[in-house]
């Protein structure tokens, strides 16, 4: 396992981490005591940063992994969760404002059974008001940060001109981290566009999702994703290419994603143990630069198309 430092904050994590949204069903239905199982197999086989969020499961996600935490030694793992973005009764809801916020901090950590947190997002800036963000979000987990109830500030965005517009609209050192779904896969690459503008505000760069949410998967896409029907069409030719090599598109998906050393880590989410260790095999495994190629030329037609956040 490969180990990089979060940009300055001098948290070295695994390449490849657990993304706890599967532990709140987002995806798919789970069996608990299976999903624990899995952070148990993550963090066994070299995994050590964890990524959560209250809007996963509507609280589900931090209430699962909590009891996962109860039985792991603290100094084995980072853990990472957000504020902003909510759930309740199956409804949605968005709430930025300073007092959510510290409300939040505080109600994840009796959840994950921590007294500490190592990163706090805002999650999914998109969908808040970025003058909010950056004059209310952020300096009341700056105030966190400086009375040592979290280690470090980050912010998460599917969207990725509003990291640099946030990043330029707080003072210097606010922001320490970012994290970006779905822009460094075989699919759309943009966040590298990115990557000399974080470093040069000492800012540590997350990836999620290297399978696209499922565009980049055997299994086939899933009915809610929200691509262009087009994009669909070019996920299904190259996941059907990658068969056609021996060589699982997942496969390809993971050693692409850890590949770049600028990157610090790639989360994925798996209630299954035996895919934890799938995926760190993966992530294990040589790029083959010639199947990339090839791969990227059938997605070339839509090359870095998006969607909109839902």
């Amino acid at each position: 396992m490969e180990y990089r430092e979060i940009g300055k904050t001098g948290i070295k994590v695994s390449n490849i981490s657990f993304g706890a949204s599967s532990l709140g069903g987002v995806f798919h239905s789970l069996k608990e005591e299976t999903g624990i199982q899995a952070v148990y197999t993550a963090i066994d086989n070299g995994i050590n940063f964890i990524d959560v969020s209250p809007y996963y499961g509507h609280l589900k996600a931090e209430i699962v992994l909590g009891k996962a935490l109860k039985n792991l030694d603290r100094n084995r793992y980072y853990l990472s969760t957000k504020v902003g973005r909510y759930g309740k009764d199956g409804i949605n809801y968005w709430d930025y404002s300073a007092k959510k916020a510290k409300e939040s901090v505080s109600e994840s950590m009796d959840r994950l059974n921590v007294d500490y947190i190592d990163i706090i997002n805002i999650h999914d800036i998109e969908f808040a008001d970025l003058e909010q963000v950056c004059n209310e979000t952020l300096p009341v987990l700056v105030e966190l940060r400086s009375k040592g109830i979290v280690g470090h500030v980050g912010i998460t965005n599917l969207n990725l001109r509003h990291f640099k517009y946030v990043i330029e609209h707080v003072p210097a050192g606010t922001v320490e981290s970012i994290l970006s779904f779905c822009h460094y896969t075989l699919n759309d690459d943009s966040i590298v566009d990115y990557l000399d503008f974080f470093e040069s505000n000492n800012i540590g760069v997350i990836n999620a999702s290297p399978y696209s949410m499922g565009l980049l998967t055997e299994r086939g896409i899933p009915d809610w994703h929200p691509a262009p029907e087009a994009l669909k069409r070019l996920s299904v030719k190259a996941v059907e290419y990658c068969k056609s090599k021996g060589v699982a598109i997942e496969q390809l998906a993971v050693s692409f994603a850890v590949h770049n050393p600028r990157i610090a880590t790639t989360l994925f989410s798996t209630t299954n143990p035996e895919n934890v260790l799938k995926t760190i095999q993966y992530a294990n495994t040589a790029l083959d630069e010639e199947l990339l190629k090839e791969v990227q030329k059938i997605f070339e037609p839509g090359y870095r198309d998006t969607w909109v956040n839902s």
